[in-house]
């Protein structure tokens, strides 16, 4: 399945074009690397979201067979890793 299908099907990006966006900006990584939106992802591969300063860190536990996904079983697609938010620092 391709990156940024995934993205929509799991509710990790709510839109599969912000989602493409995203992988344009430099801002998904698959196991590492940065990744196109057409990159083919599979069970057990770990996805790495950066919105700001927040990073999010996930590992695909499952594919799913259909292009819609009921939204309650969403998250059972993934296994959150790491979830960080890195706060900006104002006092001097």
């Amino acid at each position: 399945m391709r990156l940024d299908m995934f993205l929509k099907i799991s509710r990790l990006i709510h839109r599969r074009s912000l989602a493409q966006e995203f992988c344009d900006a430099g801002l998904i990584k698959v196991n590492g690397a940065l990744a196109k939106s057409a990159k083919e992802v599979k069970t057990g591969d770990e996805i790495e979201i950066t919105r700001g300063d927040n990073l999010t860190k996930v590992k695909i536990t499952s594919i799913p067979d259909k292009k819609q996904v009921a939204k309650n079983a969403a998250a059972d697609l993934y296994e959150l890793i790491e979830r960080t938010a890195n706060e900006k620092r104002t006092d001097l």
